[in-house]
C-alpha cells in the first residue's frame, strides 16, 4: 500500500531541492533529468554499465544503429558494399562528419574505434575472430576483410547497447582497452558536447548541443535516423532519493526521471502534469553473475546448484512489486522474441533448496563464505542481494553480503583478485532486452576465459556453439543452436537469469518527443 505520509514528507522536501538545482532558466531550453545512476566513469567501452552507455549516446555516434523495429540502419556510414563471396565489406562515411573539436572524422578513427570496442565486447570479439584485417582506402572509406563469411557484421556494428561500438578519435581509441580514457579525451562525434568544466560527480553532468554535428536526413527511429537536438542544454542531476525525485518533478524543478520507483508510479500517474512513458516495451532481465575464477564457482556443479536453488518470483516481488511490471520467464533469450524457449529449463529456477543442498554436497562445497556484492543506491537493484542471500543460505551456502554504491560495484567487479584480497564471488545486475536477444550478443554467454566479461567463464562447448550461431544464416538452424546451447548452459551456467521487468520513464507533460529505444536518448526532445 502506498504511504501518503512519505509523499507529504517528500513534497515538503522540495524546498531544499530548489537550492540544489538552482533557479529554472527564463526560457525552457535546459532539460533537467535524473538518471538511474551518477556518472563517475566516462568510458562506455571500459564498462558495460548502462549509465556509461547513456553517456556514450550523448557524446559519440555509431557507424550503424538499430531502429524501433530492431532493423540495423546506416548511421555515420553513407553506403556500404559486400563482395559476392562475402569476404570483403567496404564502408564509406557520410560527408561533413567532424569531431566536437572541429577535426574531420576519418576512416582511421573508425578502424581504431572498432578494434578497441571489439577487444572488450562479446559480440565484437566474436566478429573479429572472423576478420582478417581492417584497411584504410581513403579518408572516408575503409575495408574489412573476412577470413570466412560472417552473418552478424551489421548486427555487431549496429549493436544497440553495452558495449556500443561508439566511434572516437584515433588518439582516444588507441587507449589500451583495459584503461579508462581521460576526461580530456572525451571528444565526441555525436549530437551533444560534454561540458567537462561543469562535471561534478555526485551533483550533475552537463551537455550542450553540438553545433558541429550533422544529423541524418531520415526521421528518428529508435537509435537510428536523424539525431536532431532541440534543446540547448541537458543536465543530469544526481538525486539518489526517490522521494526527493518525485517532489522535484511534481514541482517542475526537474523534467524527467529515467527510473522512477515502481512503488511511486501510482502517485506520479495521478498528477496531471506528469506522463508515464514506456520507452522500452521488451523490458529488462535481472541477472546474477558468477565469478568463475574464485572458488567455489570455478566448479560448474556448484554453479548448477545455484540454478536449482533460485526462484525468480521472490526477486521480482522484492524489487518491482507490482506484477504488471514484471514477468516470470525461464527462457534465457527474452520471452516474446524469436529465440525464446523454455526447453531444458524444467529442473531449474524452481527454488528447490533441498535438491540444491544435495548437489552442493556432491560438488564438495566446504562451507567457505562467498562474497555477494550489493548495490545500495539503485532502487531496482538494491533488494536483489538480500533475496539472493536468503535463497543461497537455504541451499546451504554461507554468504557474506558486502554493500556499496553501484559505481563502486562496477569498479570492483572487473577485479580478478582473490576474495580475501578484495575480490568477489557473485554480483547482481540487469540487462536491457536488446542486449541479450541471441547467444553472441548476450555478453554473459561469452565463455572465452580471459577474453570474457567480468566473471571470466571458460567453456569450450559454449564457445563452439556461439561460433556456430554466428556463422549460420538460416534462422531455423540458428534457433536450434540457441536451444541446444540453452540446454547445455542450464547445467553449466555462466550466470542465472532472474526474470523480466519493465521500467517506464516519468516526464512532465511539457516534454515531448522521447523516442522508444533500448537506451534513453535526448535528441528529438522538445520542452515547451
Amino acid at each position: 500500500m502506498f504511504d501518503f505520509r512519505k509523499s507529504v514528507a517528500a513534497l515538503l522536501a522540495a524546498a531544499s531541492v530548489g537550492g540544489l538545482l538552482g533557479a529554472m532558466p527564463a526560457e525552457a531550453q535546459t532539460l533537467k533529468a535524473v538518471m538511474h545512476s551518477d556518472v563517475k566513469i566516462l568510458d562506455p567501452i571500459w564498462t558495460t554499465a548502462y549509465i556509461q552507455r547513456n553517456f556514450g549516446y550523448m557524446v559519440w555516434d555509431t557507424l550503424f544503429a538499430m531502429d524501433e523495429k530492431f532493423d540495423v540502419k546506416p548511421q555515420m556510414v553513407e553506403k556500404y558494399d559486400v563482395s559476392a563471396d562475402k569476404l570483403t565489406w567496404t564502408f564509406t562515411l557520410r560527408d561533413g562528419l567532424v569531431w566536437s573539436n572541429g577535426q574531420p572524422v576519418t576512416s582511421e578513427d573508425c578502424i581504431a574505434s572498432i578494434k578497441r570496442w571489439a577487444a572488450r565486447d562479446s559480440m565484437g570479439q566474436k566478429m573479429m575472430g572472423s576478420v582478417a584485417g581492417l584497411e584504410k582506402v581513403d579518408d572516408k572509406t575503409f575495408k574489412m576483410t573476412m577470413k570466412e563469411p560472417y552473418g552478424l557484421v551489421l548486427q555487431s556494428l549496429g549493436k544497440p547497447s553495452s558495449n556500443v561500438p561508439f566511434m572516437m578519435p584515433k588518439k582516444t581509441a588507441e587507449t589500451d582497452p583495459g584503461t579508462q580514457i581521460k576526461v580530456e579525451d572525451v571528444i565526441g562525434s555525436g549530437p551533444f558536447v560534454f561540458v567537462a568544466g561543469e562535471w561534478k560527480p555526485g551533483e550533475k553532468v552537463v551537455f550542450t548541443k553540438n553545433a558541429k554535428y550533422k544529423p541524418r536526413a531520415e526521421p528518428p527511429s529508435g537509435l537510428a535516423g536523424g539525431k536532431v537536438v532541440k534543446v540547448d542544454r541537458v543536465e543530469w542531476i544526481a538525486m539518489p532519493d526517490v522521494q526527493t525525485q518525485v517532489a522535484a518533478i511534481q514541482n517542475g524543478e526537474i523534467d524527467l526521471i529515467e527510473a522512477p520507483g515502481h512503488d511511486l508510479l501510482p502517485l506520479l500517474a495521478k498528477d496531471k502534469n506528469i506522463r508515464i512513458f514506456d520507452g522500452n516495451p521488451l523490458g529488462n532481465q535481472y541477472v546474477m553473475r558468477f565469478n568463475s575464477l574464485n572458488k567455489p564457482f570455478d566448479n560448474p556443479k556448484v554453479r548448477a546448484a545455484v540454478m536449482v536453488a533460485f526462484g525468480q518470483e521472490d526477486f521480482l516481488k522484492a524489487t518491482i512489486g507490482d506484477s504488471k511490471y514484471y514477468k516470470l520467464c525461464k527462457a534465457v533469450f527474452i520471452c516474446g522474441t524469436p529465440l525464446a524457449s523454455e526447453e531444458g529449463m524444467a529442473n531449474v529456477l524452481n527454488q528447490n533448496s533441498a535438491k540444491a543442498k544435495e548437489m552442493l554436497k556432491e560438488a564438495g562445497y566446504d562451507g567457505t563464505p562467498i562474497v555477494l556484492l550489493q548495490s545500495t543506491d539503485l532502487q531496482v537493484l538494491t533488494n536483489l542481494a538480500p533475496v539472493a542471500k536468503s535463497q543461497l543460505e537455504a541451499a546451504g551456502f554461507k554468504v557474506d553480503m558486502q554493500s556499496s554504491d553501484w559505481q563502486s560495484v562496477v569498479g570492483r567487479r572487473v577485479k580478478k583478485d582473490p576474495v580475501d584480497k578484495g575480490g568477489w564471488n557473485l554480483m547482481l545486475t540487469s540487462w536491457v532486452a536488446a542486449d541479450i536477444l541471441n547467444p553472441v550478443m548476450a555478453g554473459f554467454f561469452n565463455a572465452s576465459c580471459d577474453k570474457a566479461m567480468f566473471g571470466w567463464p571458460c567453456d569450450e562447448t559454449i564457445e563452439k556453439m556461439r561460433d556456430q550461431f554466428a556463422k549460420e544464416s538460416d534462422p531455423a538452424k540458428q534457433k536450434q543452436i540457441a536451444l541446444d546451447l540453452q540446454k547445455y548452459w542450464a547445467e553449466h551456467p555462466t550466470h542465472v537469469h532472474l526474470g523480466q521487468w519493465y521500467a517506464p520513464i516519468a516526464m512532465r507533460t511539457n516534454v515531448e518527443g522521447m523516442l522508444v529505444s533500448p537506451a534513453p536518448v535526448f535528441w528529438n526532445i522538445t520542452k515547451k
